[in-house]
């Protein structure tokens, strides 16, 4: 692949990783404000893109399948919490058991295991085939964008107010925030309902992008969506610091992320290893801090003076 193949591909790495960024801003309310690792978005992800092209192909308009995907997000990150706090099993086992279980609900939503959705037939807000040689109001760049704003600046009108400042706290200090009335569990269980209706919406255009709904397309996102954060964090950690301007730095790691994907691609590695190259992305941000606390910081000395 030549240079000039690497920069027409650039455009389709800009249109799915603004997709994933959306998952990866779900990805940011359970792992850095909630601090769970929630593995529910691998079954999450399929279960919106499921939702929307089965609705679509019921003759809904893509709206209303995007509303359903995003409800069906918010249930299935509802099942989890409910796992976790009413039943008192740990964040990450709720995760698991609720992916496994999403696997066979999929698989009944779909009745086999891929259904596809053509653009000519339907009227998709998004598609692959919607980058190039399209009027700029139906560019998928410029969609997917807008509707990362939009939730961008719902997130941070909701995480100003009572109920998302003690989301935050939940998070950040449950034992204080218990000692201050609040309730920790009620808090948890909204935010794996809002983590996941984010990773369903991003399924559902990610089902439209790429044309069809696999019951394996989810199978990762994990690992894609804790790589967009910890590379958006570390590449814009110290320029956004509002919360605002952490949601969109997330956004900005997912493209960043895809873009290394192409370069991979381009270089002819072999795309087998391109999982293993993802987890060994997240491994070694995910160290870094660590690294730097333990190899890099400064001494201190004469009683707390450099």
């Amino acid at each position: 692949m030549n240079i000039i193949n690497l920069l027409n591909a650039l455009p389709g790495a800009v249109a799915q990783g603004l997709i994933w960024g959306i998952m990866a801003i779900g990805v940011y309310i359970t792992f850095r404000i909630l601090d769970i690792a929630d593995l529910t978005v691998d079954g999450t992800l399929c279960t919106g893109g499921a939702v929307c092209i089965m609705m679509m192909q019921s003759g809904q308009n893509v709206w209303v399948a995007l509303t359903a995907a995003l409800a069906a997000g918010m249930l299935a990150g509802m099942a989890t919490g409910i796992l976790h706090t009413f039943m008192g099993i740990p964040a990450i086992l709720s995760g698991i058991l609720t992916q496994l279980g999403l696997y066979s609900v999929n698989l009944k939503i779909m009745g086999k295991a891929n259904q596809a959705i053509n653009v000519d037939k339907f009227d998709l807000l998004v598609s692959l085939r919607y980058i190039k040689g399209v009027p700029f109001y139906k560019n998928t760049i410029l969609l997917v964008a807008v509707i990362i704003f939009i939730l961008i600046a719902v997130l941070y009108w909701f995480f100003g107010t009572q109920l998302g400042c003690s989301l935050r706290a939940t998070g950040c200090n449950d034992k204080m925030a218990r000692a201050q009335g609040i309730n920790t569990d009620y808090n948890r269980v909204l935010g794996l309902i809002l983590s996941n209706g984010l990773v369903a919406l991003a399924g559902a255009l990610l089902g439209q992008y790429q044309g069809f709904a696999d019951v394996n397309m989810g199978r990762g996102a994990i690992v894609i969506g804790l790589a967009a954060v910890i590379i958006g964090e570390a590449v814009f950690g110290k320029v956004f610091r509002n919360f605002g301007l952490k949601l969109l730095a997330v956004a900005f790691g997912s493209i960043i992320y895809y873009f290394v994907l192409q370069i991979v691609i381009w270089l002819g590695i072999d795309t087998d290893l391109l999982k293993l190259l993802s987890a060994a992305v997240v491994a070694i941000f995910l160290a870094i801090p660590n690294w730097k606390s333990k190899y890099f910081s400064k001494p201190v000395r004469n009683g707390g003076r450099r």
